[in-house]
């Protein structure tokens, strides 16, 4: 085995180990109603584990501005500052409001891509489209509703009225939401948190066949790295509310504010990782499970290289933790 090969894949455990420390540190909010707290918790916990990590990354999707967050802002470094130099992508704690009323869905989730593999999207919304492998090549972010399930059905070998439509539960997409209901299809309508589902897409037996609607631009590229690690695919266009909007996305370079962002403009490269822990139960993963003596996590990790993906069920002793893998745990 060479030392990329060595070193690639001792990153995609030590990534899982950067979801996990967020996961257990956040969980402990669950249902507390506080959701700043928790995602402080996951964020801390979050850049403490990284510190350990051989690499030189550059946070290019995080918390914020520099001035906005204290800690994965964007343009920040992480890890010990050795080779390979890395894109990291991050959201902590993706499904705040989920982890803050006790709701299902909530993650910590991360994707890493070599220098210049990840969209740097701004803090915007995204329209989207997502769907697994067998459904790519059938989706086009500009075609009618029905049009596109109906073709995913046929890619499928499903019946309409057997399709499952993942739906942000918004005021904004109550047209889409009447037009999947016209066209036949099913709905679930979730309350946060749109990683999760986009991901289910691409994986069999977890219920979800296509997830669609306007949701966060930094979301859409975390999502896109997992379907870009699966085979899947997704469509996307920035969705500016105001003119603030635009200058942010000009200020990361995306100048075509219109384009039709496709799998190669969101995640340009298979040389990427991704890795996701539960921290509410959802149809991807499992939520933390407190125990006697510490937890149990469940943790989904892939590498588009090579198309594995790696199921983790952790055991936790919170006695035998280093201290920085419990920053946030209360």
């Amino acid at each position: 085995m060479n030392n990329e090969m060595a070193m690639e894949r001792e990153l995609t455990m030590e990534f899982a180990r950067v979801t996990e420390a967020a996961a257990l540190a956040s969980a402990r909010w669950v249902g507390r109603g506080d959701k700043e707290a928790a995602d402080d918790a996951a964020v801390q916990a979050m850049r403490s584990v990284f510190d350990t990590i051989r690499m030189q990354g550059t946070v290019v999707i995080g918390e914020g501005e520099m001035d906005e967050a204290p800690m994965l802002y964007i343009g920040e470094k992480v890890g010990s500052g050795e080779a390979p130099e890395l894109d990291v992508a991050v959201d902590p704690l993706e499904g705040t409001n989920s982890v803050a009323k006790g709701l299902a869905g909530a993650i910590a989730v991360v994707a890493i891509a070599k220098k210049g593999g990840l969209l740097h999207a701004p803090d915007m919304y995204m329209d989207k489209i997502a769907v697994g492998p067998q459904a790519k090549g059938r989706i086009h972010l500009d075609a009618p509703v029905k049009e596109n399930l109906a073709n995913v059905a046929q890619a499928l070998g499903k019946s309409m009225d057997d399709l499952t439509v993942v739906i942000l539960d918004r005021s904004r997409h109550d047209k889409i939401i009447h037009e999947v209901r016209e066209a036949g299809a099913r709905i679930r309508l979730i309350t946060d948190g749109d990683v999760s589902p986009a991901v289910a897409c691409a994986i069999e037996g977890t219920g979800v066949d296509v997830m669609m609607g306007i949701g966060g631009a930094p979301e859409g590229v975390l999502a896109a790295a997992a379907l870009r690690c699966l085979g899947g695919e997704m469509q996307g266009r920035l969705w500016p509310e105001n003119d603030e909007d635009i200058l942010r996305a000009q200020k990361l370079g995306v100048h075509d504010i219109n384009k039709l962002l496709t799998m190669d403009d969101l995640v340009c490269s298979d040389d990427v990782f991704f890795a996701a822990t539960g921290i509410t139960e959802g149809p991807l993963l499992k939520g933390v499970h407190f125990t006697s003596q510490g937890a149990l996590t469940h943790t989904v990790v892939m590498r588009g290289k090579t198309g594995t993906v790696r199921f983790i069920e952790a055991r936790h002793r919170f006695d035998k933790k280093p201290a920085y893998a419990m920053k946030g745990v209360q």
